[in-house]
């Protein structure tokens, strides 16, 4: 049975469902039809080079098809859904064990006008080291993206995805295996799309993972970005961090649900999750769901916490005296609050692209539509 059958066996999310609550499964089906498998999907156009534009080295490489096994503890309802329209439009990302890069690469997904969609299988060799960014442009109305795949043994990763379309629905799914001792961080930056969900949902299976993952979130107008990101500690020893920052203008709102699950036998494990969300209009909302479930007594801990708040109006008032315009002011105080989770994501050169692009007008765009 292929992915398009299975999915039409399956029911549809009800809203009750917690994963399809806030935003539910018809708002960011291509057609609002879920009884619908569209065939016009369009693969985008990708392109991998060095930050500065170079070639990328030997031993990565995108290479055409992809390993379509994906573990079962993902949502089947996506996950299917994005398999089938994405069957034509399957890459991998393939890095030899021991690569290295002193330079982020980036991977640049272009889309056209047109509903488009990408099934990307990671395949990360072991004891590896480098950072790389994903970055989304374009001005597709619906553009959906499955990656799967893993991260070896011992892989130093430091891993970014940028949303910067132009506007319209993106659908995410991450579902991700950390390797043995490997060092990981995901982080998220969107700021484009009119409508997102992502599923996001990262497995440490092996003993020794390290995962921390980063979000910095800038919603406007009427968009809804809804970020939903399980942790799943199966191995013992395994340490993971939820960081998420949300600044909401407009009459937007965001949506942060976190989950993190420690499974019986996971001893020693460490989970901690936090959402902070910033409230720059009366009109804006957001919601954060932070969620533990505990079935091992033997662990070093988990926790977790949320925080709403508007932005400081003594500290507008500071800046303004120091000779900031109003919109310099409140602009510097949203940049600040985003770069506390983007100064997380990775090294100097990777966090010194990304507070360009924040300040070249990826969220300064934003601001004034």
């Amino acid at each position: 049975m292929d992915s398009a059958e299975t999915y039409l066996m399956i029911n549809s999310p009800k809203k009750a469902d917690h994963l399809w609550r806030y935003t539910p499964w018809r708002r960011v089906h291509p057609t609002g039809n879920v009884d619908e498998v569209p065939e016009d999907i369009v693969t985008p156009k990708l392109s991998l080079t060095m930050l500065d534009g170079t070639p990328v080295p030997a031993g990565i490489g995108i290479e055409t098809g992809a390993k379509v096994e994906i573990d079962d503890r993902n949502d089947p309802v996506a996950v299917n859904f994005l398999r089938a329209v994405t069957k034509n439009s399957t890459f991998t990302l393939k890095v030899e064990k021991n690569f290295t890069s002193e330079q982020p690469i980036i991977l640049q997904i272009q889309t056209d006008d047109v509903n488009s969609g990408l099934h990307l299988s990671l395949d990360i060799g072991q004891h590896c080291e480098f950072e790389i960014i994903t970055l989304i442009i374009g001005t597709a109305p619906w553009f959906g993206f499955l990656r799967s795949g893993s991260v070896g043994n011992g892989t130093i990763l430091n891993d970014v995805l940028v949303g910067s379309t132009d506007s319209g629905i993106l659908l995410r799914i991450d579902a991700i295996n950390i390797g043995r001792d490997a060092q990981v961080k995901v982080g998220t930056i969107s700021s484009g799309s009119d409508r997102t969900k992502s599923d996001l949902r990262y497995i440490m299976d092996e003993p020794g993972g390290h995962l921390r993952v980063l979000g910095s979130i800038l919603s406007s107008r009427k968009m809804q970005i809804d970020h939903h990101i399980e942790i799943l500690h199966h191995a013992p020893e395994t340490y993971s961090r939820l960081n998420w920052h949300s600044a909401c203008d407009g009459e937007s709102r965001t949506i942060g649900t976190g989950m993190l699950r420690v499974a019986k036998g996971a001893r020693g494990a460490d989970a901690g999750q936090l959402f902070h969300n910033l409230l720059l209009s009366d009109k804006a909302e957001a919601d954060s769901i932070p969620e533990l479930e505990v079935s091992e007594s033997d662990v070093v801990g988990c926790g977790h916490g949320t925080a709403n708040g508007p932005v400081d109006d003594a500290q507008l008032f500071y800046l303004e005296s120091r000779g900031f315009h109003p919109d310099e002011a409140k602009f510097a105080l949203i940049s600040a609050f985003l770069n506390s989770t983007l100064c997380e994501m990775g090294s100097v050169t990777l966090h010194h692209w990304l507070t360009k692009q924040l300040a070249n007008g990826n969220y300064q765009s934003i601001l004034k539509r």
